[in-house]
């Protein structure tokens, strides 16, 4: 069975397999790796491109070697360095949260050898797992050490004051219960409780400018399902109320639309009816884009000039340019 992994995973398998049994064949490398011998001698070739010594014995008892001497040298992180690779990496590649994925298991295998002090926190932001960014503009990373004192607050159940950040130049105290850090198309969220609203909140994970543990205990809701929430509230738990009308059956809009984007209701066989909330209607009208059928907005004002505007551009950029002479 083949495997579904990246050239650069499939090499770093490969170069473990080498030092681990050295003389194996091209014919046991890419029955180890699940691919045709082509495909295991171009990952040696890729190896020998990035400087590792792969030598190759020809006859009955040959195989591939690594160079006599060559050891990786030893490498040192600090805390910040170390949750920086964990969150790039998982951003990248979902399966690295997995130890049988090749990645996760080379990922693993360098935070086995970081001191206490920088695997903890590490370990508590790979348990959380996460989605990729694929095609998502500039999506904002925390700050490693944020998103890991979040993540052990959850673990904890105990209530952080936050020095949080709504807009460019305003900034709020606040104290919440963090229930769960959830992380949906690269971009990293607090599902949490606001004491001073006493209601269910999310916050962007990297609008938070310091985070202080309190002594108060943290308790999430029974049967809290984090991923479910997370949807519910990035379709309707923002300031202004949207209301699209789609001439399209309910079923094909929901195929078009996340649930984290909006909830899609029957308004007939033929129409459906798109209920949402938005802070940022410029990118609730490039969202919108994605359907495939004509539609009406009925709310709010500000999303349909944004449409007007994006509509405009989209104009401009369709006309013909003149050439110089």
């Amino acid at each position: 069975m083949a495997h579904d992994e990246s050239p650069t995973a499939r090499a770093l398998l490969l170069l473990e397999l080498v030092q681990n049994s050295p003389g194996i064949t091209a014919e046991r490398l890419a029955d180890r790796l699940g691919v045709s011998e082509r495909a295991a001698r171009r990952s040696v070739a890729t190896l020998r491109e990035a400087g590792v010594p792969i030598t190759a014995t020809r006859g009955p008892y040959g195989g591939y070697r690594v160079g006599r001497g060559y050891r990786i040298p030893p490498l040192m992180f600090t805390t910040a360095e170390a949750l920086g690779l964990v969150m790039a990496v998982l951003e990248g590649r979902y399966a690295a949260a997995d130890p049988a994925d090749p990645v996760g298991s080379a990922l693993g295998k360098i935070m086995r050898v970081l001191p206490a002090s920088v695997a903890g926190p590490a370990a508590a932001v790979r348990a959380i797992g996460t989605g990729s960014a694929d095609g998502v503009d500039d999506v904002p990373r925390p700050d490693p050490h944020t998103a890991a004192a979040l993540v052990q607050a959850c673990a904890l159940r105990r209530a952080v004051r936050l020095d949080y950040r709504r807009r460019p130049g305003e900034q709020r105290t606040t104290e919440v219960d963090p229930w769960a850090v959830v992380v949906r198309d690269g971009r990293w969220y607090l599902l949490c409780r606001s004491h001073a609203k006493d209601a269910r909140r999310l916050l962007r994970v990297d609008r938070v400018a310091a985070v202080h543990l309190l002594d108060t205990a943290a308790t999430p809701p029974d049967g809290l399902d984090p991923a479910a929430a997370l949807d519910e509230h990035l379709a309707h738990g923002w300031g202004l109320p949207v209301e699209v009308h789609v001439d399209a059956p309910a079923e094909q809009v929901a195929r078009w639309i996340p649930r984290s984007l909006a909830r899609c209701e029957p308004l007939d066989p033929h129409r459906t009816r798109l209920l949402a909330t938005t802070d940022t209607p410029d990118w609730y009208a490039r969202r919108l884009t994605a359907l495939r059928a004509p539609y009406r907005i009925v709310s709010p004002p500000e999303l349909a000039a944004a449409t007007r505007d994006l509509a405009e551009q989209l104009l401009r950029a369709s006309e013909p340019v003149d050439e110089p002479a």
